[in-house]
This record gives C-alpha cells, structure tokens and sequence, in this order.
C-alpha cells in the first residue's frame, strides 16, 4: 500500500556531502557517532604507569592474534606506548562509566594518583595495569606504528587476553555512553 511509505529526500551526492563533511570537524564527529564502539582503557608503564580512554579499538586478526588502536600524537599515552612497546586494553563493562570519564578527563590527577581509587592488577605480561571488573582485557606488544592523521595507529600482538562473559558492556553512541546487555553464557 502506497500510503504506507514515508518520502525520504534524496542522499547528498556522495562527492558534495564528503566536502561538506570535510570541511566542518563537528559533523564529521556527530556521522562518526553514529557508529556504536566499545569503550576500553588503555594503559601502559610499570614504573609509573598511565591510562587513557579509548574507543578505536578493534580485533585485526586470529591468526596471529593482532589488534589496533588509535592514538592521538598528542596524548600523554603516545610517547609512552612507543618506549614501552607494549600496553594493556581493559573492555569496560555498563558499571565502568566513571572510570571511562575519569581516564577521558585530560585535567585527571597524573602520576601516582591517576590510578587512585581504580581496582587494577599488574599484567603478568607487560606490567601495564588491567582494570578489574571489566568485560575483557588484553596484553599487547607493539608489532608497527602507522601514520593516521593526528593520530598513530598501533598494531599489535595478543600476548595474553580474558574475559567475563556475563556482564552488561558500555558503549559510545551519538555522544553518550549507554549500557548493552549481553547474552549469558
């Protein structure tokens, strides 16, 4: 039946709406918004380790096991990662909110305080804090860095990883966090 369809305009032609987008940094976000992520913290550094919020993460590969994230040239976390070599994803579960926030705050306390207040244990592999009570954690040793805009692009091996299968994960959609629950296993 006809009138059960609703008028849609036409799509931007894909070469005006890429100029369009190019041109103003705050749409490009809100399109980029659109897509769902995880959120995970990134940490690194025995001595005096650090941690940063991040959500361009993804699996690369199962055999060899190899993941990437992004990282702003930037971030405290940078420098950090390529004297180190290696770093640790902890995947936040709905709970983790505010550590999410706090690790996203650029005006956090640093040093020995940044991890105040933050259940964490060594990991066995590189000695990167991994944040307890999250979805997923990885070790990872840096294998490249790649050239990403104002960002790098690390990839890296699975050293060792876990999970806890039956916990609600936190992800960034639009701008805001919001939890989803997941199948029990």
């Amino acid at each position: 039946m006809v009138s059960d369809y609703v008028n849609v305009p036409s799509p931007t032609p894909p070469e005006q709406a890429a100029a369009s987008v190019a041109e103003n940094r705050r749409e490009l976000r809100r399109v980029l918004g659109s897509f769902p992520t995880g959120i995970t913290v990134m940490t690194a550094g025995r001595d005096m380790p650090r941690g940063m919020t991040a959500n361009s993460f993804t699996s690369v590969s199962l055999e060899p096991p190899l993941v990437l994230v992004c990282v702003s040239r930037t971030a405290a976390m940078h420098d950090l990662v390529l004297e180190e070599k290696a770093f640790a994803l902890s995947v936040l579960s709905a709970d983790q909110e505010q550590i999410a926030r706090r690790f996203a705050d650029r005006s956090r306390p640093r040093g020995t305080r940044e991890f105040e207040g933050v259940a964490i244990q060594e990991g066995g592999r590189t000695g990167a804090p991994v944040l307890l009570g999250s979805l997923a954690w990885f070790e990872c040793g840096l294998e490249a860095v790649y050239e990403g805009g104002d960002h790098s692009v690390f990839l890296a091996s699975v050293l060792d990883a876990g999970r806890v299968p039956t916990e609600e994960a936190l992800l960034f959609y639009k701008g805001a966090f919001h939890r989803v629950e997941g199948p029990t296993v």
